[in-house]
């Protein structure tokens, strides 16, 4: 079976897709609001409607399609299928019945799998990690999330919960993380923390064109409008993307020795700062990675975009579903 449905669960929209595995393409896409505020039981519904009438629409029957993969923004119980904790959506899905409610619904097999981990495990299969067995990938946007490919197998660990690199401390006595840790990487590399440094630069009355380019108005000055400062030679810019590089260097180098990766993805709408990012953390692994061949590790922004996840859960859809 070649055909199966791949499933973006985010806190605002729902992606679905259908995936010809052979070729690594989302050959017809739908997108749906999530509406979490209705209820879990309402989005579900809603859910398996789109799966249904996505299949339709591209042509196919049920029949064709092998199954469902979803990428879930949360914690799982992926031996039972449920939902354990969904942090940005309303009432946080606690012990919430997904697979089985979903192909109650639709006939068809489900497998659940977090959406860092199934954009993880679409940039190996088809973007920019293909060709190499071992890779890490970070997603970097609101939140950092993450996932290890080892050994040319996604690596789930306890419950599904390994690969949460944005996670590892970096600081020890750093800040609290949302997570409940200290000094985490989330708390220093995400888009939310870029912009406040933006932010406070201009509060602390710093020689910067961010006010400007603003308009005066804060809540304006995001991670793409310092990206903008910066590749205007803002020397403020600059140095809040060298700092932030820096940060994700140290996790990366944590990472170097720890598996040994030929690649490192960096996914999410933080990574289309490019260079910006990847020069200082290239000269932070210089720095700190002296016990594995660090210049053998291929540091790249992620090449599928918004269709990483849908590509990605629905291969590991196929590849759980068929054992």
């Amino acid at each position: 079976m070649k055909h199966f449905v791949g499933i973006d669960m985010g806190g605002t929209n729902i992606k679905t897709g259908i995936v010809d595995l052979s070729a690594g393409e989302v050959v017809y896409s739908s997108t749906t609001p999530t509406l979490g505020r209705l209820g879990h039981e309402a989005v579900m519904g809603r859910m398996a409607d789109q799966v249904l009438e996505t299949i339709q629409s591209s042509g196919l029957s049920t029949a064709e399609v092998g199954g469902v993969g979803i990428g879930v923004p949360g914690v799982l119980d992926l031996d039972q299928g449920q939902t354990l904790f969904l942090p940005n959506l309303p009432g946080n899905w606690r012990n919430v019945p997904l697979s089985l409610t979903i192909e109650s619904k639709t006939g068809l097999p489900v497998a659940l799998l977090n959406d860092a981990r199934a954009i993880t495990y679409g940039e190996w299969k088809f973007g920019a990690g293909k060709g190499v067995d071992t890779i890490a990938c970070f997603t970097l946007g609101t939140g950092i999330g993450g996932g290890l490919v080892i050994g040319g197998r996604l690596h789930l660990g306890i419950g599904g919960t390994g690969g949460e690199l944005g996670h590892q401390c970096i600081d020890a006595n750093g800040p609290i993380c949302g997570c409940g840790g200290r000094g985490c990487l989330e708390a220093y590399a995400t888009g939310p923390a870029i912009a406040a440094l933006g932010v406070r630069a201009v509060l602390q009355g710093r020689t910067t064109s961010l006010g400007e380019l603003a308009g005066s108005d804060l809540n304006k000055i995001t991670p793409e409008l310092i990206w903008q400062a910066a590749r205007q030679g803002d020397p403020v810019a600059n140095e809040i993307y060298e700092t932030v590089g820096d940060y994700l260097g140290i996790a990366i180098s944590n990472i170097l020795v720890t598996i040994g990766p030929r690649k490192v993805v960096l996914a999410g709408g933080v990574a289309g700062a490019g260079d910006l990012l990847l020069n200082p953390i290239r000269r932070r692994i210089r720095a700190q990675v002296f016990m594995m061949p660090a210049d053998q590790v291929e540091v790249v922004i992620a090449s599928l975009g918004q269709n990483a996840g849908v590509l990605g859960v629905a291969a590991w859809a196929a590849q759980t579903l068929s054992g």
